[in-house]
């Protein structure tokens, strides 16, 4: 189940570390090459196209896509086979990933846990195509 939710957007722009960082903390010497991100813009690139989900449920968490996450999915997004969509199929919204089998198109879950994919049909619509994510950490 996901739920939707109307944003407004303000623009909020963040500082960003000067290096990608794999593990540890960036050198302190390169301070001065900081850069500024505003990520939802990083993440929206069709901002009167694009809407927020929350995600419920577990069906993607093998792919990093976890219960109570914001998805933001662009509805002017390409569907191909390997990109995580939203569908309306007999009633009921659902992110899945898109794929191909035996010459049909179908809607996967990527979970350590067993969901039968689910065949689009004629009536199934695909919504759009997942441009990103949020997700807040626990930091006490």
């Amino acid at each position: 189940m996901l739920t939707y939710l109307d944003v407004t957007y303000t623009g909020k722009k963040v500082t960003m570390a000067p290096c990608p960082v794999p593990a540890g903390f960036p050198s302190p010497a390169g301070d001065d090459q900081e850069e500024v991100v505003d990520f939802v813009s990083w993440i929206v690139r069709h901002e009167a196209s694009t809407f927020w989900w929350r995600v419920s449920g577990d069906s993607l968490s093998s792919i990093g896509i976890l219960d109570g996450d914001w998805v933001a999915i662009d509805r002017t997004g390409k569907a191909r086979p390997g990109r995580v969509v939203l569908a309306v199929h007999e009633g009921q919204v659902l992110i899945k990933v898109l794929e191909k089998r035996d010459g049909r198109l179908v809607l996967e879950a990527r979970s350590f846990r067993e969901y039968p994919p689910i065949i689009v049909r004629e009536e199934t619509t695909i919504w759009g195509v997942m441009a990103g994510l949020a997700r807040k950490m626990a930091i006490e």
